[in-house]
């Protein structure tokens, strides 16, 4: 079975954009789950624009399934895993101030660092996952690092998906091939949606867990949470 974890930074957004605490980022994780989310992420960012450093120990305790916390590995981020005892920590390589995610590690400049990193979240019992981008040699050094799992990064099978589905899915099925042959679990996201979530699922060998949060969210002001929850699920099922 391949996973849903549901990303709801989104949520945080709406909230911030007024302040106070509506939407409740904490009910918003708890009823994810309720409506069939099998993991919730969040992605707190230095400047705590959405999801914020307090959001994720008042989540910690609420999240009954699996928390996956995303970001660029700094002092306080790395604090911030292993306080709250994260079940998968998904080591992300963004600039300061970055819009969102738009690429992966270059597992060869940053072996060592990587290494390093992934023997103390190791050390704290904390599963590591490494967004890269769908580059085999990538994978292959990704691999010399220790990591539990790869996240590849698919916002360029999302750009091409609708006009170019095999040629916008190839790098991606050797990719995941070569996760598969090294042993390395395999996670995906950015930028799936209902319009290609299945396709991806049905090509990809291996893939484990997918994490979801914009397409979803806005999918829920109109279809609702649980309903846009369910839905996803079912593109999940091969």
């Amino acid at each position: 079975m391949i996973r849903l974890s549901v990303n709801i930074n989104k949520i945080a957004t709406l909230r911030n954009a007024r302040g106070g605490n509506v939407p409740d980022v904490q009910k918003a994780a708890v009823d994810c789950e309720r409506s069939g989310a099998q993991g919730i992420t969040v992605h707190p960012r230095p400047d705590q624009r959405h999801i914020t450093y307090r959001d994720v120990a008042l989540l910690r305790p609420l999240v009954t399934t699996e928390l996956n916390i995303e970001g660029n590995p700094t002092p306080d981020f790395i604090r911030l895993v292993i306080d709250n005892h994260a079940d998968q920590v998904t080591l992300v390589p963004d600039e300061p101030g970055q819009l969102t995610s738009d690429h992966g590690w270059n597992t060869i400049r940053y072996n060592s660092q990587l290494k390093q990193l992934i023997h103390t979240f190791h050390q704290a019992g904390i599963r590591t996952s490494i967004f890269v981008d769908p580059d085999p040699e990538m994978i292959k050094h990704a691999f010399d690092t220790g990591t539990d799992r790869i996240e590849l990064y698919t916002e360029s099978y999302a750009r091409l998906f609708e006009t170019e589905a095999e040629k916008a899915i190839e790098p991606f099925i050797r990719a995941a091939e070569t996760a598969v042959a090294m042993g390395i679990g395999l996670n995906a996201g950015h930028d799936l949606s209902l319009v290609n979530l299945h396709y991806f699922a049905k090509h990809i060998p291996g893939l484990l867990e997918v994490s979801i949060g914009h397409a979803l969210i806005c999918d829920a002001l109109y279809l609702g949470l649980e309903n846009a929850i369910q839905l996803y699920r079912r593109q999940l099922i091969l």
